[in-house]
């Protein structure tokens, strides 16, 4: 080893930018992340295409209680 670390971690959430089936970008407070309806959380649809809703994740953001 040469003394040096690496600075490659892994960031839950990296992902910023909203998808169509997101109630809300992530990290909006009082949000977090849920299975997506459309497509079960596999990421693909029947037809063996990509979950559009999701992004092909399996996972989106959506509202947790309150109102």
């Amino acid at each position: 080893m040469s003394g040096q670390t690496s600075t490659s971690t892994p960031t839950i959430g990296a992902d910023t930018q909203p998808k169509p089936g997101d109630d809300a970008p992530p990290g909006t407070p009082g949000t977090g992340e849920a299975v997506c309806r459309r497509c079960g959380g596999s990421g693909r649809l029947p037809d063996g295409q990509s979950c559009a809703d999701c992004g092909g994740t399996g996972r989106v953001n959506q509202g947790i209680g309150g109102g």
